[in-house]
């Protein structure tokens, strides 16, 4: 994917802001959000040794397979928005065992509730679930590998400038949310098979 097809298809599907959040690296979503700073939010989704985090607004690249209190401390520092994304997908590398999760919420400031590349709806239920009995904000994410997936997942917001303004937005977004086809996750593994390719 190209970031300028990617701002094209955003444009082209009425997406007016875009987080753009690589596993482990930021550079990609950094240099984006330079030269599209009205669209583009950078962000990361960092494993931590304990589970994933999915971060917002960052201004730097958070290194990996730190704690997670390490971790938030770091995105705190940048004034960053932290969420815990796809939390009940056990088939992911950085899903969270449930004591674990309990025990960071009160330092994260979201609950990914639905993910479009779940395999099932029970997942981002159970997520849903938690964050309405924790008073948790929810976000939402495409989770996007490929063009075709840009959109599965999106929240119709107040206008925000910062990420002060984005949590206080989010208490009243509107999702619109579709889980991809479990097919799609071919383009992911296809796309790993032609980058070890000579």
């Amino acid at each position: 994917m190209t970031p300028k097809r990617i701002i094209e298809t955003c444009q082209e599907r009425g997406i007016g802001r875009l987080f753009i959040t690589d596993h482990n690296v930021a550079r990609g979503a950094l240099e984006m959000a330079d030269s599209a700073p009205e669209m583009v939010i950078p962000g990361q989704e960092i494993l931590t040794t304990q589970g994933e985090l999915l971060a917002l607004f960052i201004k730097d690249e958070i290194p990996s397979m730190l704690s997670p209190m390490e971790t938030i401390d770091i995105l705190r520092r940048q004034g960053a928005v932290i969420s815990i994304s796809h939390p009940f997908d056990h088939y992911r590398q950085g899903h969270w065992r449930y004591e674990k999760l309990r025990a960071i919420l009160p330092h994260v400031d979201a609950i990914e509730v639905f993910n479009a590349r779940s395999f099932s709806r029970s997942m981002n239920e159970r997520a849903f679930a938690l964050a309405r009995e924790t008073g948790k904000l929810g976000t939402v994410g495409s989770d996007a590998h490929s063009y075709r997936e840009i959109g599965r997942a999106t929240l119709r917001m107040q206008p925000f400038s910062g990420s002060e303004e984005f949590l206080a937005s989010l208490r009243t977004a509107t999702p619109d949310t579709r889980l991809s086809s479990p097919m799609i996750r071919l383009t992911s593994r296809w796309a790993k098979l032609r980058k070890s390719l000579p």
